[in-house]
């Protein structure tokens, strides 16, 4: 089974985008000058946005035999759990390391301004299980790519990495897609 993780480019209602985009809340200026930063805390309060959202992020991979949705902290938590149930696929949480209580494995990437860790417990996922990655937002994509990395350091079989929001300018799509995973994102915003 083929599974079309791309953009949804000209599959996607005008509609759809509208309603993604009226329900996210930009913030100038946060965290620091000159960022515009995409608060997807109002898509999900918005009952029909989020269910749009996880709708459409689910569909290419219903009837694909996911065995487990791995979500980032913290909104890849949020949409990562309603994914899980509508694939019946188990849920997997990725942390900041020092956050889960049973033995962990970790990896250490990149932040603008130095390293952070990030783990997993260490029997969370499988040999060859099918993954389907999930986060909010794809920019730089530094914790994304670590966190496929962790995934594929324990074996797990990444289908690929969900997000709703793709900042294409800043790179991160590419990063996944250079570790051979494919990206989906629902909506795009230019220059950020």
């Amino acid at each position: 089974m083929e599974i079309n993780t791309n953009k949804i480019g000209q599959g996607m209602t005008n509609d759809l985008e509208q309603t993604l985009k009226q329900s996210i809340r930009t913030i100038n200026d946060y965290p620091k000058p000159g960022i515009q930063f995409r608060d997807i805390s109002t898509l999900f309060g918005d009952a029909r946005a989020f269910r749009r959202s996880v709708d459409e992020l689910v569909h290419p991979y219903a009837g694909a035999g996911i065995d487990q949705v791995a979500g980032i902290e913290a909104r890849g938590f949020i949409l990562g759990g309603a994914m899980a149930h509508q694939l019946s696929a188990g849920f997997v949480p990725i942390r900041k390391k020092g956050k889960l209580p049973h033995e962990t494995v970790r990896i250490a990437y990149s932040l603008e301004y130095g390293v952070d860790e990030m783990e997993m417990h260490k029997d969370a996922v499988s040999e060859g299980e099918k993954i389907v990655l999930v986060d909010d937002l794809i920019a730089t994509g530094g914790t994304a790519e670590a966190a496929v990395k962790l995934l594929q350091q324990m074996g797990a079989n990444v289908v690929a990495a969900c997000f709703v929001i793709d900042l294409p300018a800043l790179g991160g799509r590419k990063k996944i897609e250079n570790l051979g995973v494919p990206v989906r994102t629902l909506i795009e915003y230019e220059g950020d």
